[in-house]
C-alpha cells in the first residue's frame, strides 16, 4: 500500500459537502456523513434532516453553545437554522421513506459496483448494532453519497465488486467520496472522477475491488 498521506475524515465532509445543491433537503449518516454541516461552502443553503426529528439542522454547537434537547442522530449537540421545525421521530421516518429527501449521505463498509450498500454490519465485529433507519434512508434517497475511507484498516478494499457484509439497500449508490477519490457509480461501471492530491488512478485501481472507469 502506498505510504502517502490520505485525506482526513474531516477533509472527506468538506469534499462531500460540496457534491450538495442549493436549497436541497439532505440527511446526514453517522460518521462521516455526521461532520458536513460544518464545512458547507459559502453561499450554500441546505436544508439538513434529523431522523430524531429536526429540519433545518445546523453545524455543530460549540463550547458553550450545547442544548441536550438539540442532538442529531449521533446525540451530538448542534445548533439550529432559521426557520428550523421540529416533529416526531416517525414522521421524520415517513420523510425519508416517502422519497422527500434530495440527498443522503451515508457511511459505508462496503459499496459495490453496481451501488449496493453494506454500511451496518461488520461480520464477527464487536459492537454492530441494528440497521436502524439506514435501510429506509438509502432505498428513499433521490440521491445517495456514501462517505468512508477506501480501505479497511488491514488494507483491505471497501469498493468491491460484491458485498460479502450483510446489505443495506440495493443499487442505490450514486457517488463515493473516500480518502483517495471521488467516484461514481454509473450503468457502465465506477467512475473515477477525481483523486486525491498526490495519487495517481493506478494506485487507486489497486487498492479498489473493482474496476475503474
Amino acid at each position: 500500500m502506498p505510504d502517502k498521506p490520505r485525506l482526513s475524515r474531516e477533509e472527506i465532509a468538506a469534499r462531500a459537502a460540496k457534491e450538495l445543491p442549493d436549497g436541497s433537503y439532505v440527511n446526514l449518516g453517522w460518521g462521516i456523513p455526521n461532520l458536513i454541516a460544518d464545512y458547507l461552502p459559502a453561499g450554500l443553503t441546505v436544508f439538513f434532516h434529523s431522523e430524531n426529528g429536526i429540519l433545518g439542522m445546523g453545524r455543530r454547537a460549540r463550547a458553550g453553545e450545547e442544548d441536550y434537547d438539540l442532538v442529531d442522530a449521533m446525540k451530538v449537540p448542534v445548533t439550529l437554522a432559521p426557520g428550523a421545525s421540529f416533529f416526531h421521530q416517525a414522521d421524520a421516518h415517513l420523510m425519508s421513506r416517502g422519497g422527500h429527501l434530495d440527498v443522503a449521505v451515508l457511511g459505508g463498509f462496503q459499496v459495490s459496483e453496481k451501488g449496493d450498500l453494506a454500511n451496518w454490519k461488520v461480520p464477527g465485529a464487536r459492537g454492530s448494532g441494528g440497521i436502524g433507519g439506514a435501510m429506509d434512508i438509502a432505498a428513499g434517497a433521490k440521491v445517495l453519497i456514501v462517505c468512508m475511507e477506501h480501505t479497511t484498516k488491514d488494507g483491505a478494499p471497501k469498493i468491491v465488486k460484491t458485498c460479502t457484509y450483510p446489505l443495506t439497500a440495493l443499487a442505490c449508490v450514486d457517488t463515493i467520496v473516500t480518502d483517495l477519490a471521488v467516484i461514481d457509480v454509473r450503468a457502465e461501471g465506477l467512475l473515477l472522477r477525481e483523486t486525491a492530491p498526490g495519487w495517481t488512478k493506478k494506485e487507486i485501481q489497486e487498492l479498489t475491488g473493482a474496476p475503474l472507469l
